[in-house]
Protein backbone atom coordinates (compact mmCIF):
# COMPACT_ATOMS: atom_id res chain seq x y z
CA UNK A 1 0.00 0.00 0.00
CA UNK A 2 0.97 3.96 0.23
CA UNK A 3 0.24 5.49 3.01
CA UNK A 4 2.57 8.65 2.27
CA UNK A 5 4.72 9.64 -0.31
CA UNK A 6 7.24 12.88 -0.93
CA UNK A 7 5.87 15.75 -3.14
CA UNK A 8 8.25 17.74 -2.69
CA UNK A 9 8.64 20.04 -6.15
CA UNK A 10 6.12 22.00 -7.65
CA UNK A 11 2.95 20.95 -9.41
CA UNK A 12 4.44 22.91 -12.56
CA UNK A 13 7.71 21.07 -12.08
CA UNK A 14 6.38 17.94 -12.38
CA UNK A 15 3.45 18.87 -15.04
CA UNK A 16 6.95 20.37 -17.17
CA UNK A 17 8.80 17.34 -16.70
CA UNK A 18 5.91 15.71 -18.15
CA UNK A 19 5.56 17.68 -21.11
CA UNK A 20 2.48 19.98 -19.99
CA UNK A 21 3.54 23.52 -20.59
CA UNK A 22 -0.15 24.29 -21.46
CA UNK A 23 -1.99 23.01 -18.64
CA UNK A 24 -4.53 25.07 -16.85
CA UNK A 25 -3.44 25.16 -12.89
CA UNK A 26 -5.83 25.55 -10.39
CA UNK A 27 -3.79 24.24 -7.94
CA UNK A 28 -2.41 25.98 -4.48
CA UNK A 29 -0.79 23.20 -2.90
CA UNK A 30 2.73 23.52 -2.08
CA UNK A 31 5.51 21.31 -2.19
CA UNK A 32 5.63 18.61 0.66
CA UNK A 33 8.10 15.81 1.54
CA UNK A 34 5.83 14.16 3.59
CA UNK A 35 2.35 14.03 2.18
CA UNK A 36 -0.46 12.16 4.12
CA UNK A 37 -4.40 11.19 3.71
CA UNK A 38 -6.57 13.34 4.59
CA UNK A 39 -4.84 16.44 2.97
CA UNK A 40 -5.28 18.15 -0.88
CA UNK A 41 -2.63 17.51 -3.00
CA UNK A 42 -2.06 18.21 -7.07
CA UNK A 43 -3.33 15.76 -9.81
CA UNK A 44 -2.92 15.51 -13.32
CA UNK A 45 -5.83 14.93 -15.46
CA UNK A 46 -7.60 15.67 -18.63
CA UNK A 47 -11.11 17.44 -18.46
CA UNK A 48 -13.28 18.40 -21.78
CA UNK A 49 -10.02 18.01 -24.01
CA UNK A 50 -7.62 20.32 -21.36
CA UNK A 51 -4.75 19.13 -19.27
CA UNK A 52 -6.04 20.10 -16.36
CA UNK A 53 -3.38 20.29 -12.45
CA UNK A 54 -5.96 20.88 -9.44
CA UNK A 55 -6.11 19.95 -5.69
CA UNK A 56 -8.11 17.17 -5.08
CA UNK A 57 -8.46 15.37 -1.30
CA UNK A 58 -6.60 12.40 -0.80
CA UNK A 59 -9.30 10.00 0.35
CA UNK A 60 -12.24 8.73 -1.42
CA UNK A 61 -15.39 7.37 -0.14
CA UNK A 62 -18.81 7.51 -2.30
CA UNK A 63 -21.70 8.68 -1.65
CA UNK A 64 -23.93 5.46 -1.42
CA UNK A 65 -21.38 3.67 0.33
CA UNK A 66 -21.14 5.92 3.76
CA UNK A 67 -21.61 3.55 6.65
CA UNK A 68 -21.21 0.63 4.53
CA UNK A 69 -17.62 0.86 3.05
CA UNK A 70 -14.54 2.29 5.01
CA UNK A 71 -12.82 5.75 3.41
CA UNK A 72 -10.11 4.46 0.90
CA UNK A 73 -6.63 5.82 -0.02
CA UNK A 74 -6.00 3.06 -2.21
CA UNK A 75 -7.31 0.94 -4.81
CA UNK A 76 -6.26 -2.59 -5.64
CA UNK A 77 -6.03 -2.49 -9.52
CA UNK A 78 -7.15 -6.53 -9.69
CA UNK A 79 -10.37 -4.51 -8.44
CA UNK A 80 -11.03 -1.51 -10.74
CA UNK A 81 -13.37 -3.38 -12.56
CA UNK A 82 -15.81 -3.63 -9.91
CA UNK A 83 -19.06 -1.54 -8.99
CA UNK A 84 -17.27 0.09 -6.44
CA UNK A 85 -14.46 1.40 -8.94
CA UNK A 86 -16.04 1.54 -12.32
CA UNK A 87 -17.01 4.79 -12.58
CA UNK A 88 -13.87 6.20 -11.69
CA UNK A 89 -11.98 3.91 -14.31
CA UNK A 90 -14.22 5.29 -17.05
CA UNK A 91 -14.56 8.90 -16.25
CA UNK A 92 -11.70 9.51 -13.40
CA UNK A 93 -8.26 8.34 -14.19
CA UNK A 94 -5.20 10.64 -13.01
CA UNK A 95 -1.73 11.54 -12.29
CA UNK A 96 0.17 12.08 -8.90
CA UNK A 97 3.77 12.78 -9.38
CA UNK A 98 5.66 12.77 -6.94
CA UNK A 99 9.18 11.80 -5.86
CA UNK A 100 9.41 9.26 -4.27
CA UNK A 101 6.50 7.17 -1.37
CA UNK A 102 7.29 5.90 2.19
CA UNK A 103 6.45 2.17 3.91
CA UNK A 104 7.88 0.64 6.69
CA UNK A 105 8.96 -2.31 8.53
CA UNK A 106 9.69 -3.94 11.77
CA UNK A 107 7.14 -4.19 14.89
CA UNK A 108 4.52 -1.79 15.69
CA UNK A 109 6.51 0.72 18.02
CA UNK A 110 9.30 0.39 16.64
CA UNK A 111 8.58 0.71 12.61
CA UNK A 112 11.20 2.20 10.72
CA UNK A 113 10.46 3.78 7.34
CA UNK A 114 11.84 3.55 4.27
CA UNK A 115 12.23 6.16 1.13
CA UNK A 116 11.47 4.50 -1.93
CA UNK A 117 12.33 6.22 -5.11
CA UNK A 118 13.51 5.61 -8.86
CA UNK A 119 16.79 4.74 -9.63
CA UNK A 120 17.05 7.46 -12.16
CA UNK A 121 15.72 9.95 -9.77
CA UNK A 122 13.20 10.93 -12.45
CA UNK A 123 9.59 11.35 -10.99
CA UNK A 124 7.81 9.22 -10.17
CA UNK A 125 3.70 8.83 -12.11
CA UNK A 126 1.34 7.22 -9.71
CA UNK A 127 -1.94 6.43 -10.94
CA UNK A 128 -4.82 7.61 -9.11
CA UNK A 129 -8.78 7.61 -9.36
CA UNK A 130 -10.52 10.38 -8.63
CA UNK A 131 -13.66 12.49 -8.02
CA UNK A 132 -13.50 15.78 -9.14
CA UNK A 133 -16.86 16.89 -8.03
CA UNK A 134 -19.20 18.34 -7.96
CA UNK A 135 -17.86 18.94 -4.16
CA UNK A 136 -19.84 18.74 -1.61
CA UNK A 137 -19.59 18.79 2.77
CA UNK A 138 -18.17 15.34 2.42
CA UNK A 139 -14.37 15.72 1.56
CA UNK A 140 -14.08 12.26 0.75
CA UNK A 141 -16.88 12.37 -1.80
CA UNK A 142 -14.68 14.28 -4.27
CA UNK A 143 -11.08 12.57 -3.39
CA UNK A 144 -8.89 10.41 -4.98
CA UNK A 145 -7.31 6.84 -4.08
CA UNK A 146 -3.73 5.73 -5.55
CA UNK A 147 -3.83 2.46 -7.76
CA UNK A 148 -1.69 -0.06 -6.33
CA UNK A 149 -0.80 -3.67 -7.13
CA UNK A 150 1.35 -6.85 -5.87
CA UNK A 151 4.79 -6.00 -5.17
CA UNK A 152 7.38 -8.03 -7.36
CA UNK A 153 10.22 -10.00 -5.63
CA UNK A 154 12.60 -7.69 -4.75
CA UNK A 155 10.65 -5.67 -2.90
CA UNK A 156 8.69 -7.94 -1.04
CA UNK A 157 11.25 -7.62 1.91
CA UNK A 158 9.79 -3.26 2.08
CA UNK A 159 5.96 -4.16 1.71
CA UNK A 160 3.93 -6.69 -0.07
CA UNK A 161 2.26 -4.25 -2.07
CA UNK A 162 3.11 -0.87 -4.10
CA UNK A 163 1.66 2.13 -5.96
CA UNK A 164 1.49 1.26 -10.15
CA UNK A 165 4.17 3.80 -10.83
CA UNK A 166 4.71 4.32 -14.99
CA UNK A 167 6.99 5.89 -17.42
CA UNK A 168 5.74 10.01 -18.40
CA UNK A 169 4.61 8.23 -22.24
CA UNK A 170 2.52 5.56 -20.75
CA UNK A 171 1.02 7.68 -18.28
CA UNK A 172 -0.30 10.03 -20.21
CA UNK A 173 -1.87 7.08 -22.53
CA UNK A 174 -3.35 6.28 -19.16
CA UNK A 175 -5.11 9.91 -19.27
CA UNK A 176 -6.29 9.50 -22.46
CA UNK A 177 -10.26 9.97 -22.16
CA UNK A 178 -10.27 7.56 -25.25
CA UNK A 179 -9.05 4.63 -23.48
CA UNK A 180 -11.37 2.09 -22.35
CA UNK A 181 -11.66 0.79 -18.75
CA UNK A 182 -11.07 -2.52 -19.81
CA UNK A 183 -7.66 -0.69 -22.07
CA UNK A 184 -6.62 1.26 -19.04
CA UNK A 185 -6.24 -1.96 -16.80
CA UNK A 186 -3.81 -3.47 -19.79
CA UNK A 187 -2.47 -0.55 -20.17
CA UNK A 188 -1.34 -0.52 -16.25
CA UNK A 189 -0.55 -4.05 -15.93
CA UNK A 190 1.73 -4.15 -19.00
CA UNK A 191 3.63 -1.03 -18.57
CA UNK A 192 3.86 -0.78 -14.93
CA UNK A 193 7.45 -0.16 -13.41
CA UNK A 194 8.96 -3.41 -12.54
CA UNK A 195 10.91 -3.49 -8.77
CA UNK A 196 14.27 -3.13 -10.49
CA UNK A 197 13.73 0.21 -11.96
CA UNK A 198 13.59 1.02 -7.89
CA UNK A 199 16.00 1.50 -4.89
CA UNK A 200 15.04 2.35 -0.93
CA UNK A 201 17.05 3.81 1.84
CA UNK A 202 15.96 4.02 5.36
CA UNK A 203 15.00 7.69 6.56
CA UNK A 204 14.20 9.26 10.32
CA UNK A 205 11.42 8.02 12.39
CA UNK A 206 10.36 11.85 12.61
CA UNK A 207 8.25 11.56 9.60
CA UNK A 208 6.18 9.18 11.14
CA UNK A 209 4.34 11.66 12.91
CA UNK A 210 1.96 13.46 9.89
CA UNK A 211 2.88 17.09 9.28
CA UNK A 212 6.37 17.04 10.50
CA UNK A 213 7.82 18.61 7.27
CA UNK A 214 11.66 19.49 5.79
CA UNK A 215 14.17 17.67 3.51
CA UNK A 216 15.81 16.02 6.46
CA UNK A 217 12.35 13.91 6.05
CA UNK A 218 13.75 12.28 2.87
CA UNK A 219 17.41 12.04 3.58
CA UNK A 220 18.96 8.47 3.99
CA UNK A 221 19.67 7.86 7.10
CA UNK A 222 23.64 6.70 8.01
CA UNK A 223 25.20 3.23 7.63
Amino acid sequence: MCGRFDQSQTARFYASVFGWADAVYDSEATPAYNVSPGTYRPLMHIQDGQARVDDVFWSYRARWADGKVPICINARLDKLDNRYWRGLLKSGRAIVAADGWYEWTGEKGRKQPWHIHRKDGTPLYMLALANFGPFTENRAEAGFVLVTDDAAAGMLDIHDRKPVVLNAEDAQLWLDPGLTPEQAMELARRTALPSEAFEWHKVSSVMNKAGTEGPQIAMPLPD
